[in-house]
């Protein structure tokens, strides 16, 4: 256990932090499993400019790496134009 009150005020807030970048990331995989799902291409370009949103948001944040939201986007544009 961490004996300076800056080091046990760091866990709480790192823990904190873990929670929400978690929570973040299972949001934007299950839009991405959602959008992948989808055969209809009108739902499917409405549901891009969101979940290429939360991407960039994650990438922003250093929960992904920007060449992995590159990546994830650029195939599921693929994916929707192939609908």
């Amino acid at each position: 256990m961490a004996n300076h009150k800056s080091a046990q005020k760091r866990i709480r807030s790192n823990e904190a932090k873990k929670l929400r970048n978690k929570y973040q990331h299972k949001t934007t995989r299950n839009a991405i499993r959602d959008l992948r799902a989808t055969t209809d291409k009108s739902e499917a370009e409405k549901m891009f400019p969101t979940v290429s949103s939360m991407l960039d948001k994650l990438a922003k944040r250093n929960i992904i790496h920007k060449n992995k939201a590159a990546n994830l986007k650029s195939g599921l544009a693929a994916h929707i134009a192939t609908l």
